[in-house]
């Protein structure tokens, strides 16, 4: 099997891993500590091997397309934040999955929305060049739409210490590490081929954290089926009205197709994956939901990806030159 193949299937991968984490969390319960126990591990590999294949040191190229720029961040940290308050307002006597609705919904994709970009017909290179701002960005905005969005009356009290440092060990750490590999790999040889050989990762890396995430949380979001029922309309109409969004802001910019098409996957596709250790650094009392909440949205999404693979290349045509 080449590179190509195993990227050109991961999506199948990853709906049999979620099959499997289902079945796993759901027959063998007694695994989901020793599962959960893997999370922040796993997902420190999955984005050390994601970081890999970002062009950081070539950040000034994905920069040099500016409509492109600006119609991806107007999408995901304008409009997208206004549809989220919208949306979630009906959750305001639920903070717990509140505060989980929005920890997901308030952050882009970094990793495989480069994927659905490239099947659904997107210029997944730009999304590629883009992902290190959409990161820095989410890093410095989410403390400011948590503070807002929650309000006073949300009884939720957000530690900093732990935000802090699930970002410093999941993102910050793996980021600066994979920036020095990929600038030591053009003087080292060694280097080279070790990151030749991460380059194999990132399917294998998010399949492993699909199967510790859902195996470890399924129970949880089982037991609780009845008390997150109010947070899957939410998922449902972000899942119909973010592609809105990406389109208004492309059409506002008036992108070609294909960046268009970018920018659509882009404000639709969320970080569940990465938020989900913040979800569980929250206070005792709502970690639970709020990580369940997390994964509820999860599940939701990877439906949906497979109708926006098939969706927005028909409904996102040329809106410029």
């Amino acid at each position: 099997m080449t590179r190509d193949t195993l990227e050109q299937n991961q999506i199948p991968v990853y709906f049999a891993t979620v099959l499997l984490a289902v079945a796993l969390g759901l027959l063998a319960p007694s695994l989901a500590p020793g599962l959960g126990a893997l999370v922040t591990p796993a997902i420190a590999v999955l984005m050390y091997a994601m970081f890999l294949q970002i062009p950081f040191l070539d950040l000034r190229q994905g920069l040099s397309n500016k409509r492109f720029m600006a119609a991806l961040l107007l999408a995901n940290f304008i409009l997208i934040p206004l549809l989220v308050w919208a949306l979630t307002r009906g959750l305001v006597e639920h903070p717990a999955i509140l505060v989980g609705a929005l920890l997901v919904l308030l952050t882009p994709c970094i990793d495989y929305v480069v994927v659905f970009t490239h099947i659904g017909k997107g210029d997944s290179r730009l999304m590629l060049a883009a992902t290190p701002i959409l990161l820095l960005l989410q890093l410095v905005l989410l403390p400011v739409y948590l503070g807002l969005m929650l309000g006073a009356h949300s009884g939720v009290v957000v530690s900093v210490g732990p935000f802090i440092e699930a970002f410093v060990c999941l993102i910050v750490a793996p980021m600066i590490l994979a920036v020095l590999t990929t600038s030591l790999s053009r003087r080292s040889k060694a280097v080279s081929a070790w990151n030749d050989a991460w380059a194999w990762l990132p399917v294998p890396a998010m399949a492993l954290v699909l199967l510790v995430v859902i195996g470890s949380q399924i129970t949880s979001v089982v037991r609780d089926i009845d008390l997150l029922t109010p947070v899957i309309p939410v998922y449902v109409g972000f899942l119909l009205l973010a592609p809105l969004m990406g389109m208004l802001a492309s059409r506002l910019f008036k992108l070609p197709a294909m960046t268009a098409r970018a920018v659509t996957f882009s404000a639709s596709t969320r970080n569940s994956l990465v938020v989900l250790p913040l979800a569980l650094a929250l206070p005792e009392g709502i970690r639970g939901l709020a990580a369940a909440a997390v994964i509820t949205q999860t599940l939701v999404e990877l439906v949906g990806e497979l109708i926006y693979i098939r969706l927005i290349p028909a409904l996102v045509k040329s809106t410029g030159r």
